[in-house]
């Protein structure tokens, strides 16, 4: 399976980001005074700059024609414009009924990521959960799922696993912070807890996964209020973004201050874990006290 991902999303989000450059670093102009010139609303200018909007054939040929896009550089616009709109079939595609437009657009960025930087306060990162952890915890959710739900979510967890991780012929790396509580909370019962442990253990002797531990005495070192993902792609002009977990659901995070101020906690818990020889030892030990 192929790592990397080329999706409408990420085509409707290069092109932005290439519409961005004309419109600021190139013509130095406002996005009022773009939108007054082809006619469109503000917000809505901004959400295709954002890659969270379309954008028509008639705004695609006046922001040409208003940045005076040579024949080349349009030539090349004008075939990623033509992928933003082309109806490719993803792997979550047959989930649409239990994955909602925030879970989509996630899956999205992380089919075409290279790099995931991730904090866990009290929960395993999904790529490295057990079949049993992820059911307990789908199951225990604010959403009041059924049985069937469920059970496709639980696949959709173990479908990212294997595109991002164990089959992909370019794995994600993945950087994962977790705190001590996440592995010390028996998710899944006794027998499920344990599973879990042996399976982190497993996953975090691969290349491409480092697993740190922050430890309990380091305490508001590595106290966070919520977990976040940083995801960062091999394309230069993709942007990083992230995503902030919360009950009410993943809040996407594309302020070019957000994500340095994320990254600057994500080093700051970097450096307040144990590295990966010892955290893995920390695992071991919390692991053997229920063998």
């Amino acid at each position: 399976m192929s790592g990397a991902s080329s999706t409408p999303l990420m085509s409707r989000v290069t092109l932005g980001r290439a519409l961005r450059r004309l419109r600021d670093e190139v013509n130095h102009l406002t996005l009022a005074e773009v939108a007054a010139a082809i006619g469109c609303d503000i917000s809505l200018l901004s959400r295709i700059e954002l890659g969270k909007r379309n954008c028509s054939h008639e705004h695609f040929a006046k922001l040409m024609d208003l940045y005076k896009v040579s024949e080349l550089e349009r030539v090349g616009l004008a075939e990623l414009h033509t992928a933003t709109r082309e109806r490719r079939q993803t792997w979550w595609s047959r989930y649409g009924e239990v994955i909602t437009a925030e879970y989509e657009r996630f899956l999205g960025f992380e089919a075409a990521a290279s790099v995931v930087h991730e904090y866990q306060v009290g929960m395993i990162p999904g790529l490295l959960q057990t079949e049993r952890y992820a059911r307990a915890v789908i199951g225990a959710g604010f959403a009041s799922l059924g049985p069937d739900q469920i059970d496709a979510l639980v696949e959709v967890r173990d479908l990212r696993q294997r595109h991002r991780l164990l089959e992909a012929d370019r794995p994600l790396v993945c950087h994962y912070v977790v705190t001590q509580a996440a592995l010390e909370f028996q998710v899944g019962g006794v027998s499920g807890h344990r599973e879990q442990l042996r399976h982190l253990l497993e996953q975090s002797e691969r290349e491409t996964v480092e697993l740190k531990v922050i430890p309990y005495e380091k305490g508001e070192e590595g106290a966070q209020i919520a977990a976040f993902q940083v995801f960062q792609f091999a394309d230069g002009d993709v942007p990083d973004i992230a995503f902030g977990e919360s009950v009410a659901g993943n809040l996407t995070l594309d302020d070019p201050r957000d994500l340095r101020r994320l990254h600057r906690i994500f080093n700051n818990l970097s450096g307040a874990a144990l590295d990966p020889d010892k955290s893995r030892d920390l695992i071991t030990g919390i692991k053997n006290k229920e063998d």
